[in-house]
């Protein structure tokens, strides 16, 4: 059963890759009723929010957006800096939605900050842990392992919130600030939306695989 899931579960993971590029691709092509680029909206929303000591950097690459809370930059892809399509602005907002968590010390991204350095060093050494522990049937190892790789599962899910609430800050500001019409929302909310079914499909995929290694270590012991 167990593998059955798996199997759901990156296909899932999969779908939502093609998901999200196919819908940046279809809104790409409508251009926002403002007129405005992705830079300009995102300079305008974080301005409005009283981040105007935060910069935006483009950077190359499709969909390599991110907000970085060390250094306190945006960074956008060039398609999302430069363009003026509803694909652009929602996904510049939403990285300000982040940016504006990091202002109010938003609980979740707070909790994951504070964990990523264990995130960094736990996701790099549990698959050795793991392989080593199950090959040479040491419990002790595995065990270590499976407590690693929980971290990192840990970290998705305490994602999955913070997205959801970047998105919905974006999608509000948005509307207030004139950025779109009402009848652009539904752009917006597709662009979004799966964006954000990557991030849950990654969690549920490691959260069976986390399940899995348990039973594995369950039955060994046995």
């Amino acid at each position: 059963m167990i593998y059955i899931l798996l199997i759901l579960a990156f296909g899932l993971t999969i779908w939502a890759q093609f998901k999200v590029k196919g819908t940046f691709k279809k809104w790409s092509d409508v251009e926002a009723s403002s007129g405005l680029t992705g830079y300009q909206a995102a300079r305008r929303m974080l301005d409005n929010n009283g981040l105007q000591h935060i910069p935006i950097e483009p950077v190359a690459g499709a969909l390599t957006d991110h907000y970085d809370p060390i250094n306190r930059v945006v960074r956008l892809s060039e398609p999302v800096y430069y363009e003026r399509s509803i694909s652009a602005i929602s996904v510049a907002c939403h990285e300000i939605g982040h940016a504006i968590q990091h202002k109010e010390s938003y609980p979740f991204l707070v909790a994951r900050h504070k964990i990523f350095p264990i995130v960094n060093f736990a996701s790099g050494i549990a698959p050795f842990l793991l392989l080593a522990g199950f090959l040479f049937n040491m419990f002790g190892l595995a065990q270590i392992g499976v407590i690693f790789f929980a971290i990192t599962v840990l970290f998705q899910l305490i994602t999955l919130p913070v997205e959801f609430n970047a998105s919905n800050r974006a999608r509000d500001l948005m509307v207030a600030e004139g950025f779109i019409r009402s009848d652009e929302e539904r752009g917006v909310a597709k662009v979004l939306n799966s964006a954000a079914l990557t991030y849950v499909a990654a969690a549920l995929l490691s959260l069976i695989e986390l399940i899995r290694f348990v039973l594995i270590l369950t039955q060994n012991r046995e």
